[in-house]
């Protein structure tokens, strides 16, 4: 296309753009479209304006890429680009913006907004840009130099899309794939979140310093911190405020068992089990509570601590349902059936909803089968 036709359709889509307050069509119709992901407390989210495989009446199946989206790199005849990308969509420059530091197919791309460009390729890997230039229409400003980082991507065969699309196809707690589909291709870009931890460490540690601040709060930051490993040192303090702490401890089965879990992850395990029992003995310890601390102990292969801890509790809260369970699996862990079974038969008339009942009804089956119902 000539260079005085360019310029002459940049000007007029600029000045159409000016207009947008009056909410007039899109430039060509390609309407404005935007997708969000949190990958845990990282934002991610991409701006562009969507072309269509129709346009005018003409289907364009099989003259999208190398036709009108150009190869490589080239020379639009416009702007100060003489080695110009696709704009990663239409009529604006997409953007891509991450509220954190991220890593795209393993290299780190700070926090912040960008002009997201691709120079695509037939049969090889396609080169993606990030470039801190945002703002521009197009890519006829497009320029090396501001490019905040690159990655290459092979394209993969796609079912059919009528509509430039941006979409996350997969998600985890600290990584996510967006991918770029067009008629029968995609683009899959890889988003992972390294320092997931280390971001919600941070906003708990400011949160924390806010009317946020309670016993509840403080021994909730700990137990994510002893889940996960990190952080340890500050954990503990979180605990011991959220015991102790002047105007805001509270002492719980919540606050010392919190505390009780950063010791074990501390590898202080003697205090922790003192604690831990001291939590149990607690009165705002409640069945579940205790049933629960009874299942970890078995976890943990301690099976004579684990029945005591299941006879405490039925002796503590006799009308509750899950004491019975408890039992059960605490005689059956050491090879008591005959007991196990019994208190199963009357945990199962008292069972509240159909899960559970399925559940003791399986044991049931195992010990009259002389099979421990723990055994995985």
């Amino acid at each position: 296309m000539k260079p005085f036709i360019l310029f002459t359709l940049f000007c007029l889509a600029s000045a159409w753009n000016s207009f947008a307050q009056l909410s007039l069509p899109t430039s060509g119709d390609n309407q404005k479209a935007k997708v969000t992901q949190q990958i845990g407390l990282v934002t991610v989210t991409i701006a562009y304006s969507s072309p269509n495989v129709i346009s005018e009446g003409r289907d364009r199946t099989g003259k999208i890429w190398g036709e009108l989206v150009h190869y490589g790199f080239i020379d639009l005849g416009f702007g100060s680009s003489k080695a110009a990308p696709w704009r990663a969509g239409a009529n604006e420059n997409t953007t891509f913006e991450v509220s954190h530091e991220v890593m795209i197919e393993g290299k780190t791309l700070p926090a912040g907004k960008y002009g997201l460009f691709i120079a695509t390729e037939k049969d090889k890997p396609w080169t993606i840009m990030f470039s801190k230039n945002s703002s521009s229409w197009g890519s006829y400003y497009y320029s090396p130099d501001e490019d905040a980082l690159r990655v290459e991507i092979m394209p993969q065969t796609n079912e059919f899309r009528q509509w430039l699309t941006y979409e996350f196809t997969e998600r985890k707690a600290d990584a996510a794939t967006v991918a770029m589909m067009w008629e029968k291709l995609k683009l899959p870009i890889k988003i992972t979140v390294p320092k997931t931890n280390e971001y919600y460490v941070k906003t708990l540690r400011d949160e924390l310093r806010s009317a946020m601040a309670s016993s509840e709060n403080y021994a909730a930051a700990a137990r994510f911190c002893a889940e996960n490993k990190i952080n340890l040192e500050e954990a503990l303090v979180w605990a011991d405020i959220s015991v102790s702490g002047a105007n805001i401890g509270q002492k719980s089965y919540a606050t010392l068992a919190a505390k009780a879990q950063v010791l074990t992850a501390l590898d202080k395990k003697e205090e922790a089990g003192k604690l831990m029992k001291e939590a149990v003995m607690h009165p705002t310890a409640s069945a579940t509570d205790v049933h629960q601390h009874g299942r970890r102990l078995l976890g943990a292969g301690k099976k004579e601590e684990a029945l005591e801890i299941f006879k405490f509790n039925a002796e503590k809260n006799k009308t509750d349902w899950v004491v019975n369970v408890g039992l059960t699996r605490g005689y059956s862990a050491v090879g008591n059936y005959k007991k196990a079974l019994e208190v199963a038969q009357i945990a199962l008339k008292n069972a509240p909803d159909d899960l559970n009942k399925k559940s003791l009804t399986n044991m049931i089956e195992l010990l009259k089968q002389g099979k421990d119902v723990n055994a995985k």
